[in-house]
């Protein structure tokens, strides 16, 4: 049912842009432009800001703005370049525009940024995009993750800050309650997305895994998976999952809403979540600290992209988009909007620093993981990653449902990550 739903999604996002392929004067062009970011506060502010600025350049002309749930995104994407429809503006994540460029669906970018002149010097992450020789897109945003945490929580519960991975899980256990009395958990003590595919079901884990001393890969695209610091690591994973002290089968956004509001104690994610902080009923209560786990989770996150088949007409619109957004005006106003450390090394961070008292907690995060080369995407498994993810969460699923030995479920994911290469 689960592989219906997402043909379903895909086949019907697919007609739907379809409906805007229509010949159109060149007064009234539209470009088609699929995220799944446009309802989340903060970046989601930030793009409809590039949209408005692009329309405002560029009169008569439209951006068709469809949102389509990060669960089912790799596959509606797939499906719409496999169909020959793709999304004029291509917004995928880091962890699986490989597949696309590897199929020849992606422009090289080489000649636009040399015309345009647009400097990537320091752009953080932008080296992921170089494939194969080729820049197939911008990285738009490279991070590290923050902490959150319930201060009221943990003071009922008489626990502190934590600072490690040991004093995370206490606090995690000791402020998961059944608050009615029903048998039924309503207060969480942390928080993570199981119900969306493979990619973000790894970053939900790595900080785990990594905080263990795991890794899938090594730097020359050796699969590492079989190792004792991965059994430690998928055997935190089991316990946080196993034990209920997050809930299950929720989206990333009603997860972080939970925390917001006040039903969630601890919350590592990226720098957006403090924008979600703010609009949370338990704002007040909601604190931010330097992440427990070594090193912290953080890496490349999304990408801009064009399409390689659509017309010249079109890609230089499309490159008029990745301009603006890539600007330094919209590079500043990220980090404000958004509440993240913006890629471009040029960007003002005078504004958010002063809005944003927590921004220096990010940028040293962010240059944590960078120095300890985090990336959930695993060296020598880029074209494959969609396929590995996959599996990675079947097998961690797996482990979880059928309460299977950590030590096997690390050897089985190890032959299936080499089997893949």
């Amino acid at each position: 049912m689960k592989i219906i739903r997402k043909y379903a999604v895909a086949t019907t996002v697919a007609a739907m842009l379809a409906c805007t392929a229509l010949p159109v004067t060149a007064k009234a062009e539209v470009l088609k432009f699929v995220s799944w970011q446009k309802d989340e506060k903060g970046i989601g502010d930030w793009w409809g800001t590039v949209v408005k600025e692009w329309e405002a350049k560029h009169p008569g002309n439209t951006i068709e703005w469809t949102k389509v749930e990060r669960s089912a995104y790799a596959d509606t994407m797939t499906t719409l370049f496999a169909g020959g429809t793709p999304p004029d503006i291509v917004h995928l994540a880091s962890f699986e525009f490989q597949t696309f460029a590897n199929n020849g669906w992606l422009e090289d970018l080489g000649p636009w940024v040399e015309k345009s002149g647009l400097n990537l010097d320091g752009w953080s992450g932008q080296d992921i995009c170089n494939f194969q020789d080729t820049t197939v897109c911008i990285m738009m945003l490279y991070y590290g993750t923050i902490f959150g945490y319930n201060e009221e929580m943990l003071k009922q519960a008489g626990v502190a800050v934590p600072t490690n991975y040991e004093e995370f899980l206490a606090a995690a256990r000791a402020t998961t309650k059944d608050l009615n009395g029903d048998g039924i958990v309503d207060q969480f003590g942390t928080g993570h997305e199981t119900k969306g595919g493979g990619g973000q079901y790894i970053a939900e884990m790595a900080s785990y895994l990594f905080d263990a001393g795991a890794r899938f890969t090594n730097a020359e695209g050796k699969v590492t998976i079989d190792t004792p610091e991965m059994v430690e690591g998928l055997t935190r994973w089991k316990t946080v999952v196993k034990e209920s002290l997050t809930p299950r089968d929720l989206s990333a956004g009603e997860v972080r809403k939970l925390f917001a509001d006040g039903k969630i104690a601890l919350k590592v994610d990226g720098p957006w979540i403090y924008s979600i902080m703010q609009q949370g009923a338990a704002k007040d209560k909601l604190k931010l600290a330097s992440v427990p786990f070594d090193p912290p989770l953080g890496g490349s996150s999304n990408i801009l992209a064009m399409p390689s088949e659509i017309s010249d007409e079109k890609k230089q619109l499309v490159w008029d988009f990745i301009a603006i957004a890539t600007s330094d005006k919209f590079q500043t106003s990220f980090a404000t909007l958004a509440a993240s450390t913006p890629p471009s090394p040029r960007a003002d961070l005078t504004e958010a620093k002063a809005q944003i008292p927590h921004f220096d907690l990010m940028a040293k995060s962010q240059k944590a993981a960078a120095e300890h080369k985090i990336d959930r995407i695993p060296t020598g498994l880029e074209i494959q990653f969609n396929e590995f993810s996959k599996m990675i969460q079947e097998e961690a699923q797996r482990m979880i449902i059928e309460d299977l030995d950590p030590a096997a479920v690390a050897k089985t994911m190890h032959e299936k990550a080499e089997a893949l290469q």
